[in-house]
Parts: structure tokens; sequence; C-alpha cells
């Protein structure tokens, strides 16, 4: 499929079939922590980058095999508003199932009046908020020289405002870089004013863009969740049971890659096979150079490398 991958197993929606709607790396960030690496497309501009029909027949099929799907999701390999279409998507979706539809943003381009009315007909949005302070956002998120933290902070408070759905927000928290008490604590403030639905605590837990993204430990977490408020939720690893077998195992496996890197159990959980099979797919995957396998915090992990 073009556009359409998974279901996938994710920390904050289960099973998730994603809706990929902008090109690789396309993004108004080049955040050091992206599992997926460097941008290569930094950009603020919005262009219809997807076909509608081919999208809306691909979420059909895939739901059309009776495989567990709890959640729509618009995120993948860039970010999903500068698809300048998203609104359209996110209401032709919606004629053909019931299932919630999520868009997992950045949050970046909120400031902009038609960003907002695109996503008013998503039961959840999913924006980041990794730094409170212009420099600190600037040094994480590496930004389009257009973008600075006060203008996404406004967008962000104008979407709660407009926006009836729910909003998750997610941190990502890196060590020595935004756990500090004078960060947190500008954090703190910048939620208090977004007034999100729910808060998600993250931190690197799959290769990032630059090694020195590193994680914080458990204890870590919970420290920061206490600073921030004590309703943040600490996401934790994904552990769901295995959905029905895929039968074109290798084109699921590279589709999953291309968007996020996994583990042999990420895949078998998916596609409804045993580690062991999955293994095998995976070796011939990287005998024939299609995937790359890079250690992280002891756990191996497999992603994309077809184009390399």
């Amino acid at each position: 499929m073009k556009y359409v991958y998974g279901p996938i197993p994710s920390r904050r929606l289960g099973f998730s079939l994603g809706v990929d709607v902008v090109p690789y790396k396309t993004c108004t960030l080049d955040c050091i922590y992206c599992q997926l690496g460097r941008t290569t497309c930094k950009t603020v501009e919005r262009k219809p980058y997807a076909q509608r029909d081919i999208v809306c027949r691909e979420i059909q099929q895939v739901l059309n095999k009776n495989q567990q799907v709890d959640y729509i999701t618009f995120s993948g390999s860039g970010e999903p508003t500068l698809n300048a279409e998203i609104g359209a998507f996110i209401k032709e979706v919606k004629t053909i199932t019931s299932l919630p539809v999520v868009v997992l943003t950045n949050g970046t381009l909120f400031f902009r009046e038609d960003v907002r009315k695109d996503l008013r007909e998503a039961d959840i949005v999913m924006p980041s908020l990794d730094a409170a302070s212009d420099s600190l956002f600037r040094k994480i998120n590496r930004p389009h020289p257009m973008l600075n933290s006060e203008t996404i902070l406004r967008g962000l408070r104008c979407f709660r405002e407009e926006y009836k759905g729910g909003i998750w927000l997610e941190v990502m928290l890196i060590k020595n870089c935004n756990d500090n008490a004078e960060e947190l604590m500008r954090l703190r403030d910048a939620i208090t004013d977004v007034r999100p639905d729910k808060v998600y605590l993250n931190t690197v837990v799959r290769p990032p863009a630059e090694k020195y993204a590193k994680s914080l430990n458990r204890t870590e977490m919970l420290s920061v969740k206490k600073v921030l408020d004590q309703k943040c939720e600490v996401i934790a690893e994904f552990s769901g049971h295995k959905v029905g077998e895929t039968k074109d195992v290798e084109e699921a496996i590279v589709e999953m890659a291309k968007r996020r890197p996994l583990t042999i159990t990420d895949m078998a959980n998916v596609l409804g096979i045993s580690d062991a099979n999955a293994k095998t797919w995976v070796k011939g995957l990287q005998e024939s150079g299609k995937l790359r396998v890079r250690q992280y915090d002891g756990k191996k992990y497999y992603s994309y490398a077809g184009d390399e």
C-alpha cells in the first residue's frame, strides 16, 4: 500500500492503523530524537500530497480483513498537517468507518487558522510540546526558520479554545536537556495554559536521529511527573495480543519499517506470527538490503534501508 500501514502496536492507541499523507521526512522540524533520522525536507508550505481516493480505498481494504484496529491515525513519516487536504481526508474517513480518527502532530502550524479548521472533525489530536523556551526549542526541535516557541504556544492555546475533541499532549524528555528544574517549570506553566485533556510523558526509547539524545530512566520520569502534574501519564511499553496473520509479510514489514524502527516482537505482534518466524523474514530482508539494524538500550531495532 502507498499510504496506509499497520495496524501497528502503539503505547497510547492500542492497535493503530496509520495513514501517511506526506512524503518521507517532510516536516516543519528536525528533532534530535526523531526515530526516522534527520529531516530531508524542512518546510512550512502546505501541499495536497496524497490522492484521497487511494487513501480511502487502502483504509477500506485493511478494515475488510477484520484485523483489530482501535484508531485510524494520521501520522507516519512526516508532519501530517503539511498536507493541505487533511481536513477533507478526515471527513471522508469518517464516512467509511466509525472508528475514532486521531491526528498525531508536532503542533507547529496551529497558529494558522486553516490548520485549526482542518482538524476540527478529528476525535483526538495529539500535539507535542518539548520545550517552552525558544532557545531550548531550537536546540531540541531544530525548527524551520519561520517558527518560534511563542508562535507555537499561541497556536496551541487558540486550538484549545476552538476544538471540542480530545487534546492529548505529549512531552518528549531528553536527559540533561529539557529535564532541569527551570525548564520543567516553564513547561508546567505552558501546559496549564494549553489545558490538554491528557499529558503523556515520553522519552527516547528507539534509536534517535542524534546519538546524544539520551533517555531518562523510570525513576527520573516519575520525578518529572511530580513536577509537571500528577495527572501526567508516563507511557508504558505496549503489551497487546497478536492480530490476524498477514499474508504479504515481507511487504508489511517493509512498510512498517519505513515509518518507525521495529523490534522482532513488534513485528510478531502486528503480523500474528511467532518471533522465530519474524526473525526469518527479517534475515531475508537484511540480506536483500531492505532493512538495517541498530542497537539501542539493549534492544535491536530494524528500520528501512531500501533507499540508502
